[in-house]
């Protein structure tokens, strides 16, 4: 499912640690990784020359420090937008995953600032690794799955068992919000009818797992969830909901703050994974 990544290396944050520990699970040991450094093209030709050596240097001490093999890995140094070049980039390699940093700007911060990730996020239709500069990123054992009824939520399902069955001691866990129940009612997921087709998926792949139902808002009680239970990493359904005719054009409710998976990226202290599929 996840044969070649894309990495946008900005040089700060998190993120190259994160995909060294991504690049350790099994079942992606054996991906191709594009690593994407882009130096803006707005600045003057006295500082091109140098932030050009600059960009190299960083690309050479990230293949350094990612430790794998020379035809596993394609540097690539680019001039110009980074937004566009990124969303280039990944249609040109076919990336089946984009990871990038994020500072986890809110609601229009992310317009008012220029943010990469989020403009990345709103037009790209590939699954997105999301993770923010202020966090702590630990190896990849418990994996946090939000499950509903959508086919968004089945495809985060399926990406998760993919990651974690050849994990040894790994826990898949499986919860559900049910914004009719109250706040702090949390309860085993065990009886709640929409983890158990994730349940019996588990079991089909023998993946340790633990199911969690909840009351309350999605995106709080998700993010206390993947807190509460030491989360290492959090996948997301996130459907594009704009019609083939707007596919260039932002989506405005992400863009304001107002989408599950908008407030999930901002606010979980911990990486997050975004699986992308059009909507009907």
């Amino acid at each position: 499912m996840i044969k070649k990544i894309l990495f946008a290396d900005s040089g700060t944050g998190q993120s190259e640690e994160m995909l060294k520990f991504l690049m350790e699970i099994p079942a992606i040991k054996d991906a191709h990784v594009t690593i994407l450094h882009v130096v803006p093209g707005r600045i003057g030709s006295d500082q091109m020359t140098e932030k050009l050596e600059a960009g190299g240097k960083m690309l050479a001490k990230a293949i350094e420090f990612l430790g794998l093999p020379p035809e596993q890995v394609s540097p690539m140094l680019q001039q110009g937008e980074p937004k566009d070049l990124v969303l280039r980039v990944a249609d040109s390699v076919d990336a089946d995953l984009i990871v990038m940093g994020s500072r986890g700007l809110k609601r229009l911060q992310s317009i008012l600032e220029n943010s990469v990730s989020q403009y990345v996020f709103q037009l790209s239709g590939r699954p997105m690794l999301l993770v923010k500069d202020d966090i702590y990123v630990k190896r990849i054992n418990r994996v946090m799955v939000a499950i509903d009824k959508s086919e968004a939520s089945q495809q985060a399902l399926q990406l998760g068992l993919f990651l974690t069955r050849d994990i040894k001691g790994s826990q898949l866990i499986l919860t559900h919000v049910d914004a009719k129940r109250k706040p702090d009612e949390v309860i085993s997921g065990e009886s709640d009818e929409v983890l158990a087709g994730a349940i019996a998926e588990a079991k089909k792949f023998g993946v340790g797992y633990k199911a969690i139902s909840a009351g309350g808002r999605a995106g709080e009680t998700i993010c206390r969830l993947a807190d509460d239970n030491n989360a290492d990493l959090l996948l997301l359904g996130s459907p594009d909901r704009r019609p083939s005719v707007a596919k260039g054009l932002p989506d405005l409710d992400r863009l304001l703050g107002s989408s599950l998976s908008d407030y999930v990226r901002v606010y979980a202290n911990c990486p997050v994974l975004l699986t992308r599929i059009p909507s009907a």
